[in-house]
């Protein structure tokens, strides 16, 4: 069975992510490729869904943002997405407030994690909004930084209304905090769905070629374990993790005990929760520069 490619589109509000959707949408359907959306909205109501035409499934996630206090309905939504329809892709255009960690965290259940490929993240940026960046507040500033350093692919858009010299000033800038991204330069949000796409196709070949030019930034890895694993081993390992591992999320069992555990780690903090239903053991790293050899010999080896 074939992974169903998620595309993650991120952004400040007003940078253009709606026009940027329909422009993919318009391309894949050209295609004739089978595409889902979800739509995350912070109001009670959607303002953008006319977007997306009565032909292609649409979840809409309201009031609230995905990345906090809807992590669950995204994973229903997609549940039921999966097991619905069969589709290539599935496009998450997302909330201005949402940052791309907690987005792709919510998007990968252990229950369905091996279901999905995570395509790429496309962060838009409103090209004059971030050239007077320093009149926004701090904490504002701070996540356009976020969306731009964890994007594989970052859209510099609305450059009609920048001068050649503070185009090349910003991409200057993003570059110095994302250097790994690919940066285009964008009118109306127009971009070439290879544009993006390719970055994912690379990463898919990464174990064929050691000149690959584009890496996802993020990258998953998800582990099932055929038993129960050692306590004090399996703590000892997440004290060697390296700090570019952000989230594990999954389900585990220890010999110590029958229980099967619902664990989630995050910013250096493990969390244990007994699961009343036997859940199969899977895990699912989120992190920079993941070393998949190096994670699966671990893990293993929690096993023997």
């Amino acid at each position: 069975m074939k992974s169903v490619e998620v595309y993650i589109l991120s952004g400040f509000l007003g940078a253009g992510k709606t026009t940027l959707l329909k422009n993919i949408l318009k391309q894949e359907q050209e295609n004739g490729r089978k595409i889902a959306v979800v739509m995350n909205e912070l109001g009670k109501i959607s303002i953008d869904s006319d977007a997306v035409s009565d032909d292609i499934p649409l979840k809409e996630l309201l009031n609230g943002c995905v990345c906090c206090t809807m992590q669950g309905q995204l994973e229903a939504q997609l549940q039921g997405m999966l097991s619905q329809y069969e589709l290539d892709a599935i496009y998450i255009e997302t909330t201005g407030a949402a940052h791309p960690i907690e987005v792709l965290d919510a998007c990968l259940s252990p229950v369905f994690a091996d279901k999905l490929a995570i395509g790429a993240i496309v962060t838009l940026v409103d090209g004059p909004r971030y050239h007077d960046r320093t009149g926004l507040s701090i904490q504002l500033q701070k996540l356009l930084q976020e969306q731009i350093h964890h994007a594989d692919v970052v859209l510099l858009n609305k450059i009609d209304a920048l001068s050649d010299s503070e185009q090349a000033s910003l991409v200057m800038d993003i570059q110095n905090i994302a250097p790994a991204s690919k940066v285009l330069l964008t009118q109306f949000a127009s971009v070439r769905l290879s544009d993006f796409q390719q970055v994912s196709r690379m990463k898919r070949r990464e174990h064929e070629e050691t000149h690959v030019e584009h890496h996802l930034h993020l990258k998953t890895y998800v582990h099932t374990f055929t038993g129960p694993i050692d306590f004090d081993s399996f703590e000892n390992f997440l004290r060697t993790m390296p700090d570019t591992i952000y989230r594990v999320k999954g389900y585990v069992a220890f010999t110590r005990s029958a229980e099967t555990y619902l664990f989630q780690y995050s910013y250096g903090m493990p969390l244990y929760m007994k699961e009343p239903v036997k859940m199969k053991k899977t895990l699912v790293f989120i992190g920079e520069n993941l070393d998949h050899h190096w994670l699966k010999q671990e893990l293993d080896r929690l096993q023997q």
